[in-house]
């Protein structure tokens, strides 16, 4: 947890005579018609204790059973519930911008609204913030019910990602944080097409609290991060967050440019000791030499190519999302 410098008051803390502080929830929802109903209702006795003015934003991201119904079945009993929903699939990142984009209190809380990201959890989340945090990132507890593939390549990733880029990442964080308006008003200055936001916030560099929790199980259905996507979410936060790959392409040239002059240098030293009639055509040598100098040539056209077509996505400014609907209109 970040240690509060002394002269630091939290600028949302309550004070006699002020108005409730404000806080708004974003909830990214993906064909969850089966669960949607359920967790509103735990989240509702959630809040149900905390000194807040709350306003539920729950972002349908086009989904293709009936979520957007239930939706707005739940919207028409809770007045604090707004729906927003685009008009496709963009993924879970885009979904999450979408909400952000659209909050406006004085704090702004993402969570899943599978039941993994507990609700219970948001008053400790309120209570860091009135401590001074700008920024409450959860990070996930080791979990045993998790594949140890899983396991790994997560372990992997973040080791990787906090290795060859120039902002940390929290191993184990979540998409579950707590941002001021402040916080989320700088993000809004980060139009990126390929949206990374654990990276985003950590790279805003605002003072940072941890909130460690251990995930439960879906409270029904299976998750819709699949392993493509996982993979996705991967390459955006390497190349959104790192020029390493195309340090590394440049290396193995220069490491290959060395081999070949070495290769050239013993090649002549035959010639200068008159022992030329011992060298032996090297058919298959040479194959080898071409068949790995090809391969680091193409692969480091592919690490420069993914480059460019990042760039070629951002020039040509996409909106990262498409509403359709918001509910209630107005």
């Amino acid at each position: 947890m970040i240690t509060k410098p002394a002269q630091f008051v939290s600028s949302a803390r309550k004070t006699p005579g002020r108005k409730k502080v404000t806080v708004d929830l974003v909830i990214p929802v993906f064909n969850e018609e089966v669960v949607i109903g359920v967790f509103h209702e735990r989240l509702g006795k959630s809040l149900k204790s905390l000194p807040y003015q709350f306003k539920i934003i729950y972002v349908n991201d086009g989904s293709t059973d009936r979520t957007q119904s239930r939706l707005q079945e739940i919207a028409k009993k809770d007045k604090r519930v707004e729906v927003i929903e685009l008009s496709r699939n963009f993924g879970h990142q885009a979904a999450l911008t979408a909400g952000l984009d659209l909050a406006e209190s004085d704090f702004v809380i993402s969570l899943d609204g599978d039941g993994q990201h507990p609700p219970e959890l948001i008053g400790k989340m309120l209570e860091m913030a009135e401590d001074g945090a700008e920024v409450v990132l959860s990070k996930r507890l080791d979990q045993d019910n998790l594949s140890g593939f899983k396991r790994m390549t997560s372990g992997f990733f973040y080791k990787m990602v906090n290795r060859i880029g120039d902002t940390y990442i929290l191993p184990g964080g979540a998409d579950f944080r707590l941002l001021t308006h402040q916080v989320v008003l700088a993000l809004r200055k980060m139009p990126e097409y390929h949206r990374f936001l654990r990276g985003m916030v950590a790279w805003t560099g605002f003072r940072t609290a941890i909130l460690e929790f251990a995930p439960a199980d879906r409270m029904a259905g299976e998750s819709k991060y699949t392993t493509r996507k996982m993979m996705n979410l991967a390459v955006n936060a390497i190349f959104s967050f790192s020029l390493v790959p195309l340090y590394i392409s440049i290396s193995i040239g220069i490491l290959f440019f060395i081999l070949a002059l070495v290769e050239a240098i013993y090649v002549l030293s035959f010639w200068f000791s008159g022992r030329q009639s011992t060298l032996e055509p090297g058919w298959s040598s040479l194959m080898f030499m071409l068949l790995i100098i090809g391969g680091s040539v193409l692969t480091s056209l592919g690490v420069i190519g993914l480059y460019i077509g990042y760039i070629f996505q951002e020039v040509k400014h996409r909106p990262v999302y498409l509403i359709r609907s918001i509910t209630p209109e107005g």
